[in-house]
């Protein structure tokens, strides 16, 4: 299968129309946060509640086409996973967990460090978090390089959840981000609901 026929297999079922009109919303923004690097603002389209409400549910569409069955928990990636995870979560019937940044927690966490394109970071979730073998879906605004979303999926994992999937709004698919996640997920799935060149 062609990397261009397995984007499409794993992409959720949005319109045409409905994906342009989303896509439209989202901001590209040259050298934030660093020289370089084109930040996606999608607060435009959180700012619009109809627009907000068809991402929502298309994420959502998504995440139901995922193979595997049934998703417990939806982990959202600090901070616009927990503005879409939150939502999410609720459609799917399922709880939620923030991934936070390091040091945002309030009680015994589990640490992951990863690198960025400009830096490092870590994100963090209490010990207890996930339940063991908990089915677990990674959401974040958008996968670029793949970092943040890997990092994610490790973090889950080792925490003891199993993972059903990662899921963005947006795939920067000219970043190779699935090929990055590929090892973290061990084989579970990758879709986004809007794709960029």
């Amino acid at each position: 299968m062609s990397s261009a026929e397995h984007r499409a297999t794993h992409r959720a079922a949005t319109t045409e129309d409905d994906a342009a009109g989303l896509l439209a919303l989202l901001r590209s923004v040259p050298d934030h946060p660093a020289p370089g690097v084109t930040f996606w603002d999608i607060t435009p389209l959180l700012g619009d509640a109809q627009a907000l409400a068809r991402a929502t549910g298309a994420l959502a569409e998504a995440a139901r086409a995922l193979p595997g069955g049934r998703i417990d928990l939806v982990a959202g990636v600090e901070a616009r996973g927990f503005v879409l995870g939150a939502p999410l979560a609720l459609a799917l019937g399922a709880g939620f967990v923030p991934l936070r940044k390091a040091g945002k927690l309030p009680w015994r966490t589990v640490r992951q460090d990863y690198s960025l394109e400009y830096g490092e970071a870590s994100i963090e979730a209490h010990e207890d978090a996930v339940p063991a073998g908990a089915r677990v879906l990674v959401i974040d605004d958008v996968l670029a390089t793949g970092g943040t979303a890997s990092a994610a999926c490790t973090l889950v994992q080792r925490l003891g959840g199993e993972l059903a999937g990662a899921l963005f709004l947006l795939e920067l698919v000219g970043l190779d981000g699935r090929a990055a996640l590929a090892t973290a997920l061990g084989g579970a799935p990758v879709a986004a609901v809007l794709q960029t060149p």
